[in-house]
This record gives structure tokens, sequence and C-alpha cells, in this order.
């Protein structure tokens, strides 16, 4: 059940970069793609009984890999800057036009 509401997320990310035609809402469907995407990638790495790679002097334990929390946090901060650069470059289209629908965008901008 839960991957279903994570692949639904996907999907509304998905289809709301394919068929919004405003760039804020593009952008907002986009950083909802990449959180369905991430939600996913935490459910596949997830399981139970494993505990935190913490050297003690008990005994030997199942220990989660550390790796995919590294990828997942990398993913985030990388995620964060693609869409605060897509900010800025939606605000200088915003300078120059008065609107921010793409096809008015197109019309003024053909040669």
């Amino acid at each position: 059940m839960l991957a279903a509401c994570v692949f639904a997320t996907i999907l509304c990310g998905f289809f709301g970069i394919i068929f919004k035609q405003n760039l804020l809402m593009k952008i907002i469907a986009m950083d909802v793609m990449s959180t369905g995407v991430i939600a996913y990638y935490v459910l596949i790495a997830s399981r139970g009984g494993l505990f935190t790679p913490i050297l003690s002097q008990g005994r030997p334990v199942a220990y989660a890999d550390p790796v995919p929390q590294a990828v997942i946090l990398t993913a985030i901060v990388i995620g964060f800057s693609i869409q605060a650069l897509m900010l800025v470059g939606v605000m200088k289209l915003a300078h120059d036009n008065p609107t921010l629908e793409t096809h008015e965008i197109e019309k003024r901008n053909t040669p």
C-alpha cells in the first residue's frame, strides 16, 4: 500500500510537469516527483531488524548499510540546489515577461 502511494506521488509530479503551463507549477511538480523518488528509494532500502553501525563491545548484529543514507542526503541537497537555480531562472523570465505561462513566453520570444 505504501509503495502505491509513493508511485502515485511520482505520477502526480510527472503529470504536473507535462500538463501544467505555469513555470512555477512545473517546478513544484518536479519537486513533488523528486520527493516521491526519494521516498521510493527509502522504502526499498529500509529493512526491519537492522541496527545503526556504531562500534560496540556487544555481540555481532546485522547493521544497516550507511551508503543509501548518504546517497539520499546527497540527492536531497542536489534537488534543493536545482530547484533554487530554476527559481532564479523563473525570476529572470518574470522580469522580462508579464506572465509565466509557457505558451505566452514562447509566443513573445519567437522570431
